[in-house]
């Protein structure tokens, strides 16, 4: 990509898409396109189509996708694998078409299996059982990083795919009933303390372990793939360290200064009791996070409070 490329980031108001925009403007790129869902809709093959004959991007970032934690998981999975085949088909059926020079696909580290060898290498994909509370999201993940393969196995597109580790950052989703667990516990331990509670109940034993990547990090990452990677197999983006959700609790407890006690239900599902990335290849590369995970809760944290109170951002 050069400066002055035209730039389409597919979902560039969620929390992901909105930090790869950050990240190129913050390097001095300057044609940045982006469309809410009301200016189009991503699961309207025809918009999409029509969209990207008129705009015709150079580049694309698939940021786009219909998320949530384990309980919207867990209740919705038709709406998880069917919305999220319909913008990915769409989307990277339209950038085939009107020959981009390259697409780069965000999936998921959901995608590999349950009981996955520890920490987890590219090649693991598919060499098992997904974890069943994400498991429509994930293979509507796997047919996207698969799709970008073949596309580019027979077409010889130039797309290319990446899997973040676990999210977190400014812009994300703080609604109780579909975050994933670092916001919810923002949110619920923040309730809690300007309330003056005197616990929060947090689902599971708290044992399972988690790697947490700074979203600003991951729009780093996912930039530097965009300009220095070329393969078909997908790139793992991460930090290469775990820490238990119960650690996770006591950190956001610490940045709120929460003085009551953290409860933990046990009939409450776990998910995936370890889950960390082996990030060796994209080190090989050349690329490394910056934002330790103490700093980053602090800094959404503060954002958070400064930003959101409800469903509403002001």
């Amino acid at each position: 990509m050069d400066k002055n490329s035209k730039i389409y980031v597919a979902g560039h108001k969620g929390l992901v898409g909105s930090a790869i925009v950050r990240n190129l403007i913050q390097k001095g790129y300057t044609k940045i396109i982006g469309k809410t869902h009301s200016e189009l809709d991503l699961t309207d093959q025809r918009a999409v189509q029509a969209f990207f004959k008129e705009e015709n991007p150079e580049y694309v970032f698939l940021a786009a996708a219909h998320v949530g934690g384990i309980n919207a998981n867990s209740a919705y999975p038709a709406d998880f694998i069917y919305i999220n085949l319909e913008i990915q088909n769409n989307i990277i059926k339209a950038a085939h078409d009107v020959k981009v020079k390259k697409l780069l696909f965000l999936g998921s580290s959901c995608i590999y299996p349950k009981l996955c060898p520890q920490p987890i290498k590219e090649e693991y994909l598919l060499n098992g059982y997904l974890e069943t509370t994400n498991e429509a999201y994930a293979l509507a993940k796997i047919a996207g990083l698969k799709m970008c393969q073949y596309f580019k196995r027979q077409y010889g597109d130039n797309f290319i795919s990446c899997m973040p580790t676990n999210l977190y950052g400014p812009w994300d989703n703080f609604d109780l009933e579909t975050a994933h667990v670092m916001p919810a516990l923002i949110r619920k331990i923040h309730e809690a303390k300007i309330s003056n509670s005197p616990f929060v109940e947090i689902w599971g034993s708290g044992k399972p372990l988690r790697e947490f990547l700074y979203v600003d990090d991951m729009a780093d990452g996912c930039i530097f793939l965009m300009e220095n990677y070329d393969g078909e197999e997908h790139v793992n983006i991460g930090t290469g360290k775990e820490i238990t959700i119960k650690e996770l609790a006591e950190m956001v407890k610490e940045a709120a200064k929460f003085k009551g006690q953290l409860k933990f239900n046990l009939d409450m599902p776990d998910g995936t009791l370890r889950k960390l990335l082996d990030i060796n290849k994209l080190t090989k590369l050349g690329w490394k996070h910056q934002v330790q995970i103490n700093d980053g809760i602090t800094r959404v944290y503060e954002w958070f409070t400064k930003n959101y109170y409800g469903t509403i951002c002001v």
